[in-house]
């Protein structure tokens, strides 16, 4: 039977191998695909389909509990890389042994927005800073599950062959 994916136990949030405490949390990117509303002779009516490869921009959203010297320099206007490593709860259900799954998470951003938050006595000041990214990879356990690179031409999902290399032969790339 297969295991029970339950919790993150915990993340981290690194550039270039500084590990940046404080954050409180972070939102991942949305990836939603480009898509064409497709009509004409033959079609009864439309439907949407979406563009191999092609996606929507892509935004990181970090939040801090109160104003760092890390949220400030992730706002210089500069490409930052940005590693997020989770470590996430797992149980297999017939035996009841819980296990850990790690996930970690490769980001190429640029600033797009900071918001310092709040100054209120004795709370945090739900500082954020909002990010665009270029590049998304995700690995679980090791295995590159995810890699989207709009830049570079690549498309990866679930593991799989890249799906944008028949593209770039087409192009010549």
């Amino acid at each position: 039977m297969p295991r029970v994916d339950e919790t993150v136990i915990g993340f981290a949030v690194y550039e270039d191998t500084v590990e940046y405490l404080g954050i409180s949390e972070a939102t991942l990117p949305e990836i939603s695909n480009i898509v064409e509303e497709i009509s004409g002779a033959g079609i009864n009516g439309k439907y949407e389909s979406p563009i191999l490869g092609q996606i929507e921009p892509m935004t990181l959203t970090l939040n801090f509990r109160v104003v760092t010297r890390n949220a400030i320099k992730l706002f210089e206007p500069r490409r930052h890389e940005i590693t997020l490593m989770a470590a996430q709860q797992n149980q297999d259900p017939t035996k009841g042994n819980v296990g850990v799954t790690s996930v970690k998470h490769v980001l190429v951003i640029n600033p797009k927005k900071l918001n310092p938050g709040k100054l209120a006595t004795a709370s945090a000041a739900d500082v954020s800073g909002e990010y665009a990214a270029t590049y998304y990879a995700t690995y679980i356990d090791g295995k590159k599950m995810l890699e989207i690179d709009p830049i570079n031409y690549l498309f990866y999902v679930n593991g799989q062959d890249d799906r944008w290399e028949q593209i770039r032969k087409a192009l010549g790339k």
